[in-house]
């Protein structure tokens, strides 16, 4: 397929494909779906190699938010019988890290939920991140806190924050569908904060939200002129009482395509499988290695995942390896740069609906049958007297 060799050319090259082209690489059959995974795979492997990143996910704090984004079971107005607890002291962070650290992951994300933190949020989470640091040699902490103020990247990189996580989720276009108690740019303000800080920007979406193909090319457009290291991908995990309980639009095939799409735009980027893909990838999560160089160990913030050891399994299986603490992630060209230095490369910055591509003009996909017997609600790890999953 002529579409899929200069995809690959354009791969190698860190050049950035035309929005045609990644609408293209969404509308495939599924007959040709092993085409495209195959393809997207060698560039993955011409920057990754077979190396998979192990994340760990630590929910700090579960629930009572006052933000109402419509995809998430912490809501505003959330009637999903999630756990529900305020923060957790930093030596129960640690404790909770240390699960996912033992069963092989490299980087442990500090999640809570808010629409932001405060400066005694910042300072709490500050000892926390210190109290893993001093714990557990070569750790990468990641913290995802909200939108950030003035300053308070500064002070979590001081703390020995690596990263800092916030995802734009969806489309420009469509954001003020999916919430409406903050704002797209409020979004990207806190990415550019980060970066602008020498934190390590991590920044995704989440597919499956009734979106179209061009609402997708949209965000992955944008997540490339922004720039992050790392490009996390959700697909919408529709938990009884909230708003997108119903919207069940993902195929195994589709996830693939749109795993393919990220990696084709943000060739050289670690592209992590997050939440969801045991729900809609199921068998086919192993295909997904081929397209993605990072995964989620175990458990999510608010729901159950595959077992770690189960994670573990699949990745020797398909003949991947768990990537080490001694292992840098990213090419050189990205990790030696420091933040922000990356984005010379040839077509680089893209991601300003050239071609006149309007989003949400696109058909949305027809609904896939409800799976909502592998929607589990977290009850073990973070927050609860049970042990982790890792």
């Amino acid at each position: 397929m002529d579409l899929l060799n200069t995809l690959v050319d354009k791969g190698l090259r860190r050049e950035t494909p035309t929005r045609e082209e990644a609408l293209a690489v969404l509308a495939t059959s599924d007959d040709d779906v092993l085409d495209v995974v195959a393809a997207a795979g060698k560039v993955r492997r011409h920057w990754f190699g077979r190396r998979v990143k192990l994340n760990y996910l630590v929910n700090l704090k579960s629930g009572l938010c006052p933000e109402d984004c419509s995809y998430c079971s912490q809501r505003l107005g959330s009637k999903a019988e999630i756990l529900k607890y305020t923060w957790l002291k930093p030596d129960q962070a640690s404790q909770a890290a240390a699960a996912g650290l033992a069963g092989g992951a490299k980087r442990v994300c500090l999640v809570a939920s808010g629409r932001g933190p405060t400066d005694r949020d910042v300072d709490r989470v500050s000892e926390t991140i210190r109290t893993i640091k001093e714990q557990n040699e070569g750790v990468e902490v990641c913290a995802c806190l909200g939108l950030l103020s003035d300053g308070q990247a500064e002070r979590l990189r001081d703390a020995g924050a690596d990263a800092y996580n916030h995802n734009l989720n969806t489309s420009e276009g469509t954001y003020a569908d999916i919430t409406t108690t903050h704002t797209y740019a409020d979004r990207v303000d806190t990415v550019q904060k980060a970066h602008a800080a020498g934190l390590s920007a991590c920044s995704g979406l989440i597919a499956g939200m009734g979106e179209s193909d061009e609402d997708l090319v949209d965000v992955v457009f944008a997540l490339r002129e922004l720039d992050p290291d790392s490009v996390p991908v959700n697909f919408l995990i529709p938990f009884e009482g909230t708003p997108l309980a119903k919207e069940w639009h993902l195929t195994p095939q589709r996830c693939l395509r749109i795993l393919a799409m990220v990696r084709f735009v943000c060739p050289d980027v670690e592209v992590r499988i997050a939440g969801g893909r045991e729900v809609h990838l199921r068998s086919m999560q192993p295909l997904a290695l081929h397209l993605a160089n990072s995964i989620f160990l175990g458990d999510y913030l608010t729901s159950e995942g595959q077992a770690g050891k189960a994670d573990l399994e699949m990745i020797a299986d398909a003949g991947f390896e768990v990537e080490g603490t001694d292992q840098v992630t990213l090419p050189e060209h990205r990790a030696g740069g420091g933040c922000g230095s990356h984005g010379s490369a040839e077509g680089a910055g893209c991601g300003s609906h050239e071609g006149g591509g309007v989003c949400g003009s696109a058909s949305v996909p027809q609904a896939s049958e409800p799976r909502t017997d592998l929607v589990a609600v977290r009850r073990r790890g973070a927050g609860t007297d049970l042990a982790p999953n890792a």
